[in-house]
This record gives structure tokens, sequence and C-alpha cells, in this order.
């Protein structure tokens, strides 16, 4: 090589290794740069949660002394506010939902809890036991609030840092200064979580609903696998040596599983009663050959073949070359919505590729309906001006709570054509719900 080509080659390493440099230490910079945002962002977020904490402990705490209806109504509606804010600040934190699962739960039922008593107390009042359920809320939310602001005094003078466990034990491991991190703080706050007080609501943290026997199967006895392979069998019409156990569900609602080898075709039977709750396919779904129409006929027989009589269908939507049909149970003149079972038909060949009755298994019953104390021209007074009724039926319910209301359902349509579903209670004649009907040439969704 020439003394001129090594000078070029020296000159073009030399301009490589300083443009190395100067990229590294500015990709160091943009890198603490964003740790900076980073924890920055990091502090506010539990900065946010200490005082919408300490704000919602406030609201709760003079609770307890409201007598007036509208007062607690809307202290109780400022819990709710800010313990949305609070689990909102709570997912800025770099903690996962396990690591901080007490706090997380409490924030949920807390709010919850108080936005069903200030819909109570909105109406005239409140019970003994809510205000003993919102004094237990006010216990607890008083211990957390102390634990965050000695969090908070500690991470102001710099005690631990805002990091992950996971960050945490990885530089615990190359350094020996044992700082303390605030998610091990946060694992020792959850330990000592206080008990919450029983909470028995129009609500899904509601005592009452857990450990529920599903009403179709109370009173049934277990069944071993064997009776439940046969009720597998019997469901899809196969022989029963065509099916195989797969698995042995726990859970709230035990089950058996059951599988067709080589036909990607899953089952699950109920322990208790017997009873297929789900069938699922996982094959291919060819171009399709049938019209919405032969789609809906085929489901009607699937269900009315395996004793599902009296169901109505109720709204469908078509995707992925197959045809989902909502059907509810039909008590006379009364459509009971909480009695929900889907079924879905695959479009190319008109196969049944799921059927889901988790509602139907959970709230089935038979059921001694009163009579409407509002008929349907009272409660048409309920609905606003500005919407026309199409039709109407009477129309059972549920809440939040998995109680159940009966309801005037007007279907209605408002001045842009589009649809609205208005629930006016049977028993009050005020306006229970509200949902409004997304309609395309796939079908409804209701929202």
């Amino acid at each position: 090589m020439s003394r001129r080509a090594k000078i070029r080659t020296a000159s073009f390493l030399t301009a490589l290794f300083v443009g190395l440099g100067a990229s590294s230490l500015l990709n160091a910079r943009e890198a603490a740069a964003y740790r900076r945002i980073l924890s920055a962002s990091q502090q506010h977020a539990f900065a946010e949660l200490t005082a919408q904490l300490e704000g919602l402990d406030s609201a709760l705490q003079k609770g307890r002394y409201a007598t007036s209806p509208a007062l607690l109504s809307s202290l109780c509606a400022e819990v709710y506010s800010r313990s949305c804010a609070a689990q909102a600040a709570l997912g800025e934190l770099p903690y996962s939902n396990i690591e901080l699962e007490q706090t997380a739960a409490f924030l949920s039922k807390a709010g919850d809890y108080a936005w069903s008593v200030s819909r109570t107390a909105a109406g005239g009042g409140s019970t003994d036991r809510e205000r003993e359920a919102l004094a237990g809320l006010a216990q607890v939310s008083a211990d957390l609030t102390g634990k965050l602001h000695v969090l908070q005094e500690e991470l102001n003078q710099g005690v631990f840092s805002l990091e992950s466990v996971q960050e945490a034990e990885q530089r615990l491991s190359n350094s020996d200064n044992g700082q303390v991190t605030a998610g091990s703080s946060f694992q020792t706050m959850e330990k000592e979580f206080p008990e919450l007080p029983t909470l028995i609501y129009d609500g899904p943290f509601s005592e009452h609903l857990t450990g529920r026997t599903p009403s179709l199967l109370e009173g049934r006895s277990d069944v071993d696998a064997e009776t439940a392979l046969r009720a597998a069998a019997a469901f899809l019409d196969r022989p029963a040596e065509d099916l195989e156990l797969v698995s042995m569900g726990e859970g709230t609602l035990p089950t058996y599983a059951f599988s067709l080898p080589g036909e990607e075709l899953y089952l699950e039977v109920t322990r208790q009663g017997g009873v297929v709750m789900e069938l699922l396919s996982g094959r291919q779904i060819g171009p399709s050959q049938l019209l919405p129409e032969s789609a809906l006929a085929i489901a009607k027989d699937f269900l009315r073949e395996r004793g599902y009589t009296d169901m109505a269908e109720t709204y469908f939507i078509r995707q992925g070359g197959q045809f989902t049909v909502n059907f509810a149970w039909q008590d006379g003149e009364v459509l009971c919505y909480p009695d929900l079972i889907k079924v879905t038909v695959a479009l190319d060949n008109g196969d049944v590729t799921a059927f889901e009755a988790d509602g139907y298994v959970t709230n089935h019953r038979d059921r001694d309906l009163p009579a409407p104390a509002v008929f349907e021209e009272e409660a048409r007074a309920a609905l606003p001006s500005n919407l026309t009724v199409l039709a109407h039926r009477l129309a059972l319910i549920p809440t939040s709570g998995q109680y159940e209301v009966l309801c005037h359902e007007f279907k209605c349509e408002n001045a842009e054509g589009q649809h609205v579903l208005v629930y006016v209670n049977a028993r009050t004649g005020q306006e229970e719900k509200i949902l409004l009907l997304l309609e395309d040439e796939s079908g409804t969704l209701v929202k």
C-alpha cells in the first residue's frame, strides 16, 4: 500500500471512530434525557395517586356525617371520580396489576360502590347498611392514604426510586447500596392491606355474586367424566368413542373439556348437571356460500334440536365468513335478555362453529314476573321528544350487579336516522337504560 493510501485509510478510520464516538455520546444523552422524562412522569403519577387518594379519603370521611341525601350523593360522586383518576395514575407506575392487585381492587370497588350509593341517595336516601359499608371503606382509605404519604415523603427525600421490582433486583445485584425501591415498599403495603368491608349492592363487586350457583344448575348433582362425555357426544350427534377428554377445568364453574381429534373441535360440559356450555371450532373458513337468512335458519334448528325452545333472535354480526346470532329466551310476551345464547354458523358449508350458553346457564329459570305497574302509553311519556318510536316490547334486562329489571323496550329513531333502544322501568316509569345501535351491512352492534 502506498504512503498516500495509508494516509487516506488512517484518515477514514479516524473520522469513522470520531463519528461513532459522537453518535454513541448523542445516543447516551438521548437515553439519559428519556430516563429523566420517564422518571419525572412516574414521580408525577405517584404524586397524583397520593393526591387523588387523599381526596377520596376526605370525601369518604365526610360521607360518614352527611345527613342530606343531596350532599351524600355529591360526596359519593366525588369518591367515584377520585377513584377513576387514582386508577389512571396507578396505571402510569412501573408495576404490574399483580404487584398492585389489592390497591387496584380497592380503588375499583370503592368507586363503583360509591357510585351506586350516589344514585340511591339521589333518589331520596341511603340505608344503614350502605352507611356502614362507606364507613368501612373510609377506614381502609385512611390507612392507605397514611402509607402513601409516608412513601411520598421518602420519595421526596431520595430514600427510594420509582423503578420496577425487576429493575431493582438487577440494580441491587450489581451494587451494595441497599437502596429501597417503591416496588418493594408497595409489596409490603400489599401484604399488610386491611380487609375490605362486605359490599352488598347492585354492582359487579357485590358479595351476593361470590360463589353464586348458576340458576340452570341449581339442585343438580355432579356428573362423572363418562356421563359428561355422553352429553357432549349427544350434543354433537357423534359416537362417544370419537371424543376424548382433554382437561378438567376448575374455577368458579368446574367443567370437563372434550375434543374431536383431527377436527379442531372443542367442547366444555359443566361438572354440575352435565350441561354443554361451550362449543368452538378452529377450522379454516372457506369462501361464503350461504345467505344470512339460511344461516339464521340453521342456528334456530340447531337450538331447537337440542331442546332450547322459545328462543328469539335479537342481533347478529357477520364477520370472517361466519354469522353469529344472539338468542334470548322468550317468557310469554317478555324477552329475557339475561338468558342469552350465541350461535355461530360458518357461511361456507353451514357448520355450527361456536355455541356459547354462559348467560343461559347462569340465569335461566322459571320466573314469576309481575305485571307491569306502568303500561306502554304511560312509559312513552318518559321518552324524549326528539325520538320517534318504531317498535315496543316488554323486556327483562340485567343490571351491573346481575339483578333483573322488567322494562318497556322502545326501539326509536333520531333525526339522523340512527336507531336507539330506550328501556323504561315497568315499575317506576323512569328511564332505566339507553343503548345505541350501530348497524351496517355486517350486522348490529350495541353500545
